[in-house]
């Protein structure tokens, strides 16, 4: 079945029992100015934000949660832009929420902007206000929690006595994050922004963001995030968004992990070493499924330091890397069909963050790192699930059970309205209709769609922005199981609705 007809059939008939999930839910959104393709997915060197951003950073921070949504719409309708009010409210998030006692929790307003921004990029114009609309609404619920868990924190301004010149930004801020020394970090880092290109800057964060297990993923999540973010609003911004980044990469419990063997330190460590094992030519493999498939069942019981040594083994007998992050892939999605939740859920984004990390990265030794790092993460994270309660036995094998009955119409529609109810039925169901009739980017469409109008929580956005994207990151012969077993915890259509929808169409009639 073609993409169009069935996305416009799965936008036109009921989404919910008795309740119709047509475009005219969201219709009232055409009441703003749509926002352009071009306006969405801008050239960073032709950004030129108005000088004044700082009014509108302010205008997000004093103005009440219940008047928020209200009082921005009326500015877009005078003129506020997508890019402006995207900018304000990162930089709004960096400025008024401290990265501790931990990277994740009410430091979700920072980290799902990009996520944000991603769903609106692959939005029909008309929708693309909606995600920004909601994470300006998050960040005031993150912004009163940091009120009351760390005494209403703001950035400081840096001490400029302390800045090192830009001849020697690089190595001072090398020898703080190596150090553990943030108050270091902080001005070496407000010197590096001033003097280095960003290149020069996230090839060290790339590196720094997968250095250790702390914060389940949230730092590579970061450092991804915030490299995207400022690719669209201009290096301008930089500056306090690579100072909240650093002294986030810099968060810890207990002593100085310089100074000491924490098990959240030591794949990093090892990895280091391993790394140099790699052929030179280890870009130049073969895809291979049986490899893919090995290192599946390998990362299902094995130790980090097993899966690492697989992972050497592969690359040094000719296996493309490609093979080896689509069994990461895989293993993410794996893990949460046996346990949907937050942290298999982490699994996910932070492999999508590491991925984003490798194919951005232009160092050979960092890319080797991030490939090893990830296969080390998986592990942790699969030990870390007991923790969380049941632990199902099931695998991507469950998926292959289903076939579609000849006559049978499966669509999105009905894939997403079985969700809620029975995963494994809905995931079952989506594997065997891709293969068959589906068209992938409509149930793309519709997931999307469902996010817009089910979801309440940052996790919804930054789990589905990294799912919807690797999709397309991963080999077709595995891309599809990734897609059905990551359904587990996508949004389905018979979930309430959202409440925010129904005010922002208020604030707008």
């Amino acid at each position: 079945m073609g993409r169009s007809s069935d996305r416009r059939r799965f936008l036109a008939k009921s989404a919910t029992a008795g309740a119709a999930l047509t475009l005219g839910d969201l219709g009232f959104l055409s009441r703003l100015q749509p926002v352009s393709a071009a306006e969405a997915d801008v050239n960073p060197a032709e950004v030129g934000l108005d000088s004044g951003i700082s009014g509108t950073v302010r205008f997000i921070e004093t103005t009440p949660r219940d008047q928020l949504l209200e009082q921005v719409a009326t500015r877009i309708k005078q003129g506020l832009s997508y890019r402006e009010l995207l900018a304000a409210l990162l930089l709004a998030g960096v400025k008024n929420i401290e990265p501790r006692p931990s990277v994740g929790f009410k430091f979700h307003a920072v980290l799902v902007v990009n996520s944000a921004h991603l769903a609106s990029l692959s939005s029909p114009p008309e929708h693309r206000w909606l995600p920004i609309f909601w994470a300006l609404d998050y960040y005031k619920s993150a912004a009163a929690r940091d009120v009351v868990e760390r005494g209403d924190w703001t950035m400081d301004r840096v001490d400029e006595s302390k800045v090192p010149p830009a001849s020697k930004a690089h190595q001072a801020f090398v020898s703080a994050m190596e150090k553990w020394d943030a108050e270091g970090a902080d001005a070496a880092v407000a010197g590096f922004s001033r003097g280095a290109g960003a290149n020069e800057i996230y090839e060290l964060m790339f590196r720094y963001g997968a250095r250790d297990f702390r914060s389940i993923g949230h730092k590579a999540i970061f450092v991804a995030n915030s490299w995207r973010t400022l690719q669209c609003l201009g290096w301008q911004h930089a500056e306090p968004v690579l100072r909240s980044l650093a002294y986030a990469l810099l968060n810890h419990e207990g002593g100085n992990p310089a100074e000491r063997d924490a098990e959240a330190d030591r794949p990093f460590r090892r990895n280091l070493e391993l790394a140099t094992k790699i052929r030179p030519d280890w870009r130049d493999g073969t895809l291979q499924d049986d490899a893919t498939m090995e290192m599946l069942v390998t990362l299902r019981t094995a130790s980090n330091d097993e899966a690492c040594d697989l992972v050497i083994k592969q690359l040094n007998r000719g296996v493309s890397p490609q093979s080896i992050w689509d069994a990461l892939f895989v293993t993410a999605g794996e893990m949460l069909m046996r346990q949907p939740g937050i942290i298999a859920l982490h699994a996910v984004t932070t492999t999508n963050a590491l991925n984003f990390a490798y194919r951005a990265s232009g160092n050979d030794e960092t890319r080797r790192l991030l490939l090893l790092q990830n296969a080390a993460f998986l592990p942790m994270f699969r030990d870390r699930m007991p923790q969380r309660g049941e632990v199902h036995a099931r695998s991507i094998d469950d998926l292959r059970e289903a076939a579609i009955d000849a006559g049978e119409a499966v669509t999105s529609e009905t894939i997403f309205a079985e969700l809620n109810a029975r995963p494994m039925a809905a995931a079952q169901r989506a594997l065997a209709s891709l293969k068959e009739t589906e068209s992938a980017q409509s149930l793309i469409d519709a997931a999307r769609v469902l996010v817009f109008m089910k979801g309440n929580n940052a996790h919804d956005y930054k789990f589905s922005s990294a799912v919807l994207e690797d999709y397309f990151h991963i080999s077709p012969s595995w891309r599809d199981f990734y897609f059905a077993s990551n359904l587990f915890n996508l949004r389905g259509s018979a979930g309430p609705d959202n409440p925010l929808v129904t005010r922002i169409r208020a604030a707008l009639n």
